[in-house]
């Protein structure tokens, strides 16, 4: 490779080759000393004067030059263009050809003029010493290269030839090749040491982007040895293990480093035994890939590749965030949150963990507690205060099962309970029992206090009998039995409550069969003028005959019809047979039909009704539709549009079984009502009982003062009717005191039976 000149060699390189011609003032000193002690010699031997100029000619240009290389040193590299350097590069040439000609005159004086062989050999010897260290000396500069061979090398041929000897001018001719050897020579050590300076450079710049792209990796880097030594760390790796001296790791062992350079990642300024087996697997080739955890709050992921020369690369990174936002993930798939306690498939997970975690077999329990009346919290204080409630009872909940007990929410206000009972204890059911009636009590919310009660259903099992699919549906059937005896009971699951609920289920799908079919019966209580006179309305009741069973109680039936949600097909019912029989009666008599909380969450029930009264004919102001004040909480702003769409039409609207609901009396001002149907349960004892007989006056009040009708229910006794009577309390009785439901054929015949005996009060009152 034939160095480029100087017109193309990189700048930067073309200035390293200049700078190396003003380095190394030893050999100038030396030389220069040399020099002029020869050429003294050479004058004490040949008295010839000329010696003593050269001598002082070496001196004058040795100052200059020594002037000319300090100036160098002083200048500023940085900012030489490429005419700087080449005007360097001349300076030098012209002082180094100086004394190169000084030279090639002496030895040329001493072969031509003084012909003193001792002078000549002195003389030629010293020129050609002095051009072997041409070579070592000025091998940066070509021109200084040729300049000096031809300054000493020319004076001396041009004596050999003039002095007409034909040996010497043989002898002169050979140091033309000793010249372009020279040349040569200084050229390859020139070319060698360009070769070095570009390799030098890129291997430079190449280290350069490596350091930079190693120290900005976003990853950790350790490179060891086969004997487990630190060949390379990177900055983010000292960043992530908290090493300070970065330069100060390499060489060192890796095991040491880690136990002892990381004092504020390990406790104690040593690996963990956990930590120091994984690291050892990754550096042995066992393990690929791993995640460390040094402390709480960090986690690095490592990962080794091994080379067949025995070297490990280490790459990591620290993952904290990840670990961080998968265990969120987890907890949220886990848990509950909003009371943070385990949801029902975690806890089936905890459960099955702690049975199999042991050896003996043991009696476990598993507990559901359902919040009794929770949806009036919701519906009265809101759904906000209804989760801190919540929140409340879980709090009490973790507090209560301890450490003893595994807590959990199964959904909406269920919560569930497992019972290990790792010390084999005989009295389960009274520990469930007791925590029971434990979770019962007041609970104090945003500045409001809630009675709490919690209907409860347990189920006691061996833990190797212990089923997923299986203990909620025997937990549930004993809630239900409870929830059925009375609210804020606790009942075990027994074996019978599965015959039970098959029969419920198979109760359920012939009911199905009986509403779709239009199986069902309408029968007719009469209500009654509080003189017995005449009958105004009557409630339509829907009855069922099983054809198995015989008939099924409505309060049976018409649950089971809500529960399964196909209570509005009951009301469809009705609606249309009620009209269909009412359009027989006579045209004073209207007909009532009770509404369920579920057909007043749409505006399909006004199209039913509206299309029964089109099928019937009937008059819409003879059809009244009767709603509870527990219909009333659902939706309270779609119920009150409903019922207006409904009474715009004329017909007759009442609240059935009033003062039974949590709704307050001031609904009735708002509320498009007519009618008021005041519950049995008001005028029960009101002969017996001031207090409740004051009650009942006081609802009645209440309600004239509103305009509206009202409507006494539940009058079983003469004495009963005869205060109601006497204190004018009601405009219409419905009761036993007068009729127990009829079919609708012996409505018709009670009529006609009043109309004949009032006909002949009349003819008697005439008589």
């Amino acid at each position: 490779m034939k160095p480029p000149s100087p017109d193309t060699v990189p700048t930067d390189v073309y200035l390293s080759f200049v700078s190396s011609l003003f380095g190394n003032r030893k050999t100038l000193f030396t030389g220069v000393v040399v020099h002029i002690l020869t050429y003294v010699v050479v004058f004490m031997s040949t008295r010839a004067s000329i010696y003593l100029v050269l001598c002082l000619a070496f001196a004058a240009v040795f100052v200059l030059r020594i002037y000319s290389f300090r100036l160098f040193d002083a200048a500023d590299k940085h900012n030489f263009t490429r005419a700087d350097i080449s005007s360097w590069e001349t300076r030098y040439v012209i002082g180094a050809a100086a004394t190169a000609s000084i030279l090639g005159i002496g030895s040329g004086y001493a072969i031509l003029i003084v012909q003193d062989p001792l002078a000549e050999f002195i003389c030629i010897a010293v020129t050609m010493a002095s051009m072997v260290s041409i070579v070592g000396r000025n091998y940066g500069s070509q021109k200084a290269i040729d300049l000096q061979t031809l300054a000493c090398c020319l004076p001396i041929i041009i004596a050999c030839l003039m002095s007409e000897q034909l040996y010497k001018a043989i002898v002169s001719i050979m140091l033309v090749p000793f010249g372009l050897t020279t040349r040569a020579m200084a050229n390859g050590v020139r070319e060698f040491l360009y070769k070095n300076v570009i390799a030098s450079r890129e291997i430079s710049l190449i280290a350069d982007r490596f350091d930079t792209a190693l120290n900005n990796m976003t990853h950790g880097l350790f490179m060891l040895d086969a004997h487990n030594r630190i060949l390379v760390v990177n900055r983010k790796a000292c960043e992530l293990l908290n090493f300070s001296h970065q330069e100060q790791l390499k060489d060192c062992e890796f095991d040491v480093v880690l136990r002892y350079g990381a004092r504020h990642a390990f406790i104690d300024g040593s690996l963990p035994g956990l930590i120091q087996r994984q690291m050892a697997q990754l550096v042995s080739g066992t393990l690929s890939r791993t995640l460390i955890q040094f402390n709480e709050d960090q986690f690095l992921e490592f990962s080794a590749s091994r080379r067949a020369d025995g070297v490990v690369i280490l790459i990591f990174e620290d993952v904290t965030v990840r670990i961080r936002a998968e265990r969120k993930i987890l907890h949220m798939v886990r848990y509950d949150p909003l009371t943070g306690l385990p949801n029902r498939e975690y806890f089936v997970e905890l459960v099955k963990e702690k049975l199999a975690a042991r050896s003996g077999e043991t009696q476990v329990g598993i507990l559901v507690l359902d919040v009794d009346d929770f949806k009036h919290v919701n519906d009265t204080k809101g759904h906000v205060t209804g989760d801190r409630l919540l929140v409340a009872i879980g709090e009490r909940l973790k507090e209560l099962a301890g450490t003893t007990v595994l807590p959990a929410r199964l959904v909406g206000d269920q919560f569930v309970l497992f019972f290990p009972n790792e010390s084999n204890e005989s009295d389960i059911d009274s520990r469930v029992r007791a925590l029971h009636a434990a979770m019962t009590g007041t609970y104090d919310v945003d500045d409001n206090s809630f009675r709490i009660s919690f209907s409860g259903g347990y189920v006691t099992m061996s833990s190797r009998e212990f089923r997923p699919e299986e203990w909620q549906i025997k937990a549930d059937l004993a809630l239900f039995d409870a929830k059925l005896r009375l609210k804020g009971s606790c009942s075990a699951f027994e074996q019978e409550m599965d015959a039970r609920y098959v029969e419920r289920q198979k109760l359920k799908d012939d009911l199905r069969e009986a509403v779709e079919a239009g199986n069902l019966l309408a029968m007719y209580q009469p209500m009654f003028t509080p003189d017995g006179s005449r009958i105004d309305c009557c409630e339509a009741l829907a009855r069922w005959t099983h054809p198995e069973k015989g008939s099924i109680p409505p309060n049976i039936f018409v649950q089971i019809a809500e529960e399964m949600g196909i209570v509005g097909g009951i009301t469809r019912f009705m609606i249309n047979q009620a009209c269909r029989d009412c359009v027989s009666w006579p045209g004073q008599v209207a007909v009532s039909v009770n509404l369920s909380a579920q057909d007043l969450r749409s505006n399909d029930i006004v199209d039913i009704v509206a299309e029964a009264l089109d099928a019937s004919g009937l008059e819409p102001s003879r059809l009244h539709l009767e709603v509870t004040e527990s219909c009333l909480m659902d939706e309270m702003a779609t119920v009150r549009s409903i019922l207006a769409d409904l009474r715009a039409k004329g017909i007759t609207i009442a609240i059935d079984d009033f003062g039974t609901g949590f709704s307050s009396l001031s609904y009735l001002d708002s509320l498009p009502v007519d009618v008021v149907k005041i519950d049995r349960s008001f005028v029960r004892d009101i002969t017996t009982d001031s207090r409740r007989f004051k009650l009942l006056c006081g609802i009645v009040d209440l309600s004239r003062a509103l305009s509206l009708h009202i409507v006494i229910e539940g009058v079983e006794t003469p004495e009963q009717l005869a205060l109601i009577v006497e204190n004018n309390l009601a405009d219409i009785i419905q009761g036993y005191v007068f009729s127990m439901p009829v079919p609708r054929e012996q409505v018709v015949g009670t009529v006609d039976s009043l109309a004949r005996r009032q006909s002949g009060l009349r003819h008697d009152h005439v008589a």
